[in-house]
């Protein structure tokens, strides 16, 4: 083995082994003290909604929870007329439980009683 091959090998190596040996900082383990965080239950209620009669949009929404049990229901105006409502829980661990019910009767129009929209920009 060539010695000058050797003292290359060293000089590369040299600075690693000076910052591993420099290294004197005490080792620390992580804190090891259990956290149990006490937080209170979930308990909330809201609602809102939305009514524009120019482009009739029409919708809403209700909720309820209080701790593991949320309750709540949404409504929705549909293009044919009827109302959609989604009335929903959880209880726990069983995931989102929805039932779905329509109000009213699908209104279709007649062929040729579509008016054909404008969609050109309008300046005032």
């Amino acid at each position: 083995m060539n010695p000058m091959n050797l003292s290359r090998s060293w000089l590369l190596l040299l600075p690693l082994v000076l910052t591993v040996a420099a290294d004197t900082r005490p080792y620390a383990a992580a804190n090891s003290q259990r956290v149990d965080d006490q937080f209170e239950e979930a308990k909330y209620d809201f609602a809102w909604g939305v009514k524009d009669d120019e482009s009739g949009n029409m919708f809403n929404q209700v909720e309820t929870r209080d701790a593991d049990v949320t309750r709540g229901a949404y409504y929705v105006a549909l293009p044919d007329g009827r109302l959609q409502k989604v009335t929903y829980y959880v209880d726990g661990d069983s995931g989102f439980v929805a039932e779905v019910t329509y109000e009213g009767e699908a209104q279709f129009p007649q062929p040729g009683e579509h008016q054909q929209q404008s969609y050109a920009p309008q300046y005032s």
